[in-house]
């Protein structure tokens, strides 16, 4: 279902009913879409792992560095200063 940023503020009552029974809405301004209205309850947000994030773990080999947390705490604190 498609609707207009004009016809969300009048009515959105009857969009969100239309969300509740199970559609998606796509809001369009000026004939393009920009965003898309859908159940709350239907979203779940996938859980990340480790293999999805090359960053992670890059600490996890230094022994010079006790707490990663500490060490960016002291690398800002005269950033501020």
């Amino acid at each position: 279902m498609k609707a207009t940023a004009k016809e969300l503020r009048i009515h959105s009552k009857e969009l969100l009913d239309a969300v509740s029974r199970g559609d998606e809405v796509i809001i369009t301004y000026r004939g393009k879409p920009c965003a898309k209205l859908v159940s709350y309850r239907e979203q779940e947000r996938p859980l990340i792992t480790e293999e999805e994030i090359p960053a992670f773990g890059m600490w996890a080999d230094r022994d010079d560095v006790e707490s990663v947390d500490g060490y960016l705490r002291n690398l800002r604190k005269n950033r501020f200063a």
